[in-house]
């Protein structure tokens, strides 16, 4: 009897061990080796399109756009697949095979002569890449795409669901993830900035597309390495199912009245108990009308055994799950307009150095590409001085556990958005004048007498913005979503960076439209930025994040942080009423 005792004793710590601490080198070596082949991908893309496949600047520009707008949509779906039915662990490995496929195809379609056109001769039309090349260009980021479906939600959510929400001191460690797994990230992209977009520019695509190829095969074997010690978390069915028939139950019992307290809504723990493993949600008064989804009626049959028809009866638990993410909305939205500020730099910004001089030396320059490299150094450097030194400063002051509420972050990081972009009208200005100056306007592919240096500060901004606000953003999401929700969640957030794609494609297209003029002038020209007018283009996204921090300002003032009912054994009821400080 004692040796069963120990026996079984002894295996309770093993179970235990379960996530934590030690699964973050597997994690985290995924993210690293994962963000070092998408970025080292996509971070020179457009000088690929342009210099390789000789597309137009605003076809390709677009192009990529498009790219990162579908890359961005695809998490939706991935989110799906994972809460619903394969879970986050299988949903990271199959997707990650997927984007394995498209970055081998993208590579041999750099290296080998038939599938690229020839190169550009002395005062010859280069020729565009034949729709046969374009198709395998397009397959391969749709494979991309696809992929980055599958890991973006579920990666964050991942590392996330490693620490134990109902152990306090591991619910603490939460907040510290999002800054860590960012710093991460950022630390990866920085090397794909520098070390990849070199090898492009200067060895060759084929070696610079191979070097993230390799990166993204290391990084499966790392992630599937570590699958002992995960702690993984079951699907509990579709949650869009779920939300679907709090709005049928909703409707079919519209003409009913409210029930005079709200305890008479239907409650169900048993029901509700692979989806409220950290605590329920409990009952708001916003968007009453949907509480009548939770009114028991005769119909329903309430003394039956059997689990009612969730059709035209849902517990309380489900109805607060669809407003939860129904109050989120307004804050997803928000930043969807930042994302459109910082697409610029992949694509307007990128070319803007281009034309500038970017000699550190007599023999080398700073590659174009890796002007980001300040972007993430800014980041990088945000994250570290916000984890180490604000938050300690700023709870002393208010008593928060995260320093400031995530809505305060990203307040703040809107706000910094802003001052890069109204930067980054003022330095084209101050570049069109040196091309002026030196008689260059009429000289797209020469080097104006002017450092490249004059794009740092825009480049830094937009890196400390990030740091702010969409490490934030990431945070809220995760935190305010129903817990069976979670890499639906996430995926808002890149929904949100989707969206903002988009809506720079849109912005770009309308105004290349209408801002032509005689003689071919346009704010965003196809082949001269130089008879331009870009420095309008960056003060227009100004005027329109300064609305949208106003648009912002007011919707975190009435925003409902979710409420939840935490499940604690020191309680003899064992429920304690835990109010989500965020």
């Amino acid at each position: 009897m004692d040796e069963e005792k120990k026996s079984s004793s002894s295996s309770k710590p093993v179970e235990r061990m379960k996530g934590g601490i030690i699964t973050m080198p597997f994690i985290f070596a995924n993210e690293i080796c994962e963000k070092l082949a998408v970025v080292g991908f996509s971070a020179n893309m457009i000088s690929y399109l342009t210099q390789e496949l000789h597309l137009p600047l605003t076809k390709a520009a677009n192009t990529l756009t498009n790219f990162s707008g579908t890359a961005s949509l695809t998490p939706l779906l991935g989110a799906f697949l994972a809460d619903s039915y394969a879970g986050r662990f299988w949903t990271i490995t199959v997707a990650s095979i997927i984007y394995q496929i498209g970055m081998i195809s993208l590579t041999l379609s750099a290296t080998l002569p038939n599938l690229r056109p020839p190169q550009c001769k002395d005062n010859q039309v280069c020729q565009v890449a034949d729709s046969g090349q374009l198709a395998i260009l397009y397959v391969s980021l749709l494979l991309t795409a696809i992929g980055s479906g599958g890991i973006r939600p579920c990666v964050v959510a991942f590392g996330a669901d490693q620490f134990d929400e109902m152990d306090p001191k591991q619910k603490a460690r939460t907040w510290k993830f999002f800054n860590w797994y960012y710093f991460c990230m950022g630390a990866s992209m920085l090397v794909a900035v520098t070390v990849v977009v070199y090898i492009q520019d200067n060895v060759g695509w084929g070696w610079g597309l191979g070097v993230p190829t390799v990166a993204m095969a290391l990084s499966i074997i790392a992630f599937v390495f570590g699958y002992p010690l995960y702690r993984n978390m079951d699907p509990s069915g579709s949650p869009f199912t779920r939300l679907v028939q709090v709005c049928v139950a909703a409707f079919r019992k519209r003409k009913l009245h409210m029930v005079s307290d709200p305890k008479l809504l239907y409650e169900n723990e048993e029901l509700d108990a692979s989806i409220s493993i950290a605590g329920k949600l409990v009952h708001t008064n916003q968007m009453k009308f949907l509480d009548k989804a939770a009114i028991v009626t005769e119909e329903d049959n309430p003394k039956s055994l059997s689990p009612p028809n969730p059709w035209r009866l849902n517990t309380v638990h489900r109805v607060e799950e669809l407003k939860s993410l129904i109050r989120m909305g307004p804050i997803w939205a928000s930043g969807i307009i930042l994302i459109t500020a910082y697409a610029q730099q992949g694509t307007f910004s990128l070319q803007q150095a281009k034309t500038m001089n970017r000699h550190l030396n007599h023999s080398f320059q700073i590659p174009a590409g890796s002007m980001s490299v300040f972007t993430l150094t800014s980041m990088l450097a945000t994250i570290v001085f916000y984890d180490r030194i604000f938050v300690p400063v700023a709870r002393k002051f208010t008593g928060v556990e995260r320093g400031i509420s995530v809505l305060c972050r990203m307040g703040i990081g809107f706000f910094i958005s802003i001052l890069a972009t109204l930067v980054a009208g003022f330095v084209e200005v101050k570049r069109k004048n040196a091309a002026l100056t030196a008689g260059l306007v009429n000289s797209p592919h020469s080097t104006i007498p002017i450092s490249v240096f004059w794009l740092v500060p825009q480049y830094s901004l937009h890196g400390v913005a990030e740091a702010f606000m969409s490490i934030g953003h990431l945070e809220f999401f995760y935190d305010q979503s129903p817990e069976s929700m979670r890499s639906t969640a996430t995926a808002l957030f890149w929904m949100a960076i989707s969206a903002g794609s988009y809506l720079s494609t849109l912005l770009v297209s309308l105004i290349h439209k209408f801002s032509a003029g005689p003689n071919g002038s346009n704010w965003l020209p196809d082949s001269n930025l130089n008879k331009g007018k870009l420095e309008y283009f960056y003060w227009l996204i100004t005027v329109l994040q300064v609305v949208n921090l106003v648009y912002y300002l007011f919707c975190a003032k009435f925003y409902t942080f979710k409420p939840i009912q935490v499940y604690s054994t020191d309680k003899e009821d064992g429920v304690e009423l835990g109010p989500n400080h965020v």
